[in-house]
């Protein structure tokens, strides 16, 4: 899934986008965050496939997987 994305100094400052787009990948989670559909986002971005959308996920999870960043006892929701 890690061919759909691609890091690129030189396209939009260094962030992880969908490869051959300017696309990054926080946007697409963000939105999917947000309550967008996969359908929507398809329709919003026509260049980008569900595949695309789905290796932004797995690219998100493994990061999230690897790093340990604590969470501010404000910032949690009961």
């Amino acid at each position: 899934m890690f061919d759909r994305i691609s890091i690129d100094a030189k396209v939009c400052h260094g962030q992880a986008c969908i490869r051959g787009t300017r696309i990054p990948v926080h946007q697409i989670v963000g939105m999917l965050a947000g309550g967008d559909t996969f359908e929507s986002l398809l329709q919003a971005f026509p260049t980008i496939k569900r595949d695309d959308i789905l290796a932004c996920l797995e690219y998100a999870a493994s990061l999230a997987e690897e790093q340990i960043s604590p969470i501010a006892e404000t910032m949690i929701v009961a």
